[in-house]
């Protein structure tokens, strides 16, 4: 039999990490990350949760951000898909706004907790946040 992804429920750890990506205030969401958990972001790879965190925040700071679940796929072996959409803006100019959509790949250990996460954004207007 072949095992296949399946439409899920957002879990609330992935709520908790949204939120705190958007707020640059990490707690639990980030608490689910292990000491070698790496982030694939576009071309960019970054290792272990003080660096991811570091890595959100220089490309976050600037902006107000939120992310919006819109779909979640969970798959066998501790794999989880999400769709989204990030609504950002300059702080600087809180008035124009863009939205980019969002892919996140998730691997879990057997434990729950966040081995790997590919993130693919955009296209992106990026006149309007950069």
């Amino acid at each position: 039999m072949t095992q296949r992804a399946a439409p899920a429920p957002v879990p609330s750890w992935v709520g908790q990490l949204m939120r705190e990506i958007d707020a640059l205030d990490f707690g639990e969401g980030f608490a689910r990350m292990t000491d070698g958990t790496e982030m694939f972001f576009g071309t960019a790879h970054v290792i272990g949760p003080e660096a991811i965190k570091a890595f959100v925040v220089k490309i976050d700071e600037s902006l107000h951000i939120d992310h919006t679940v819109l779909e979640c796929w969970d798959a066998p072996d501790g794999v989880l898909f999400l769709r989204g959409e990030a609504t950002m803006a300059k702080k600087t100019d809180p008035g124009t706004t863009a939205r980019a959509p969002f892919m996140h790949l998730y691997r879990l250990d057997d434990r729950g907790r966040i081995r790997t996460i590919h993130i693919t954004a955009g296209p992106l207007h990026t006149d309007a946040v950069m």
